[in-house]
């Protein structure tokens, strides 16, 4: 697989990913909830400040280290493309 491939395929599994998360947590990044009405882009960023507060200490014992950095990434990327869309959702 040349790199070309490879970041289709990334970019592919990442899109995946958002969609079933996205699917499975009611569209939770836009639509907060009633208890903590907090703005997306706030929420957004906290969360990717959890995110790479985990990767940067790697605490997570309950799952092997390498897994759960692995799944950080992931999550840390899509953190950062649901962003991304409420940063232009805010500017319209």
């Amino acid at each position: 697989m040349n790199t070309a491939e490879e970041i289709i395929f990334e970019c592919t599994a990442l899109q995946e990913l958002l969609l079933a998360k996205n699917a499975k947590y009611g569209d939770s990044a836009f639509n907060s909830g009633i208890m903590f009405n907090v703005p997306p882009i706030t929420a957004i960023k906290a969360r990717i400040n959890d995110k790479i507060s985990r990767i940067r200490n790697n605490e997570n014992s309950w799952r092997g280290a390498e897994e759960d950095l692995e799944d950080c990434v992931k999550d840390l990327l899509g953190y950062l493309i649901l962003l991304r869309i409420a940063e232009k959702r805010e500017n319209i």
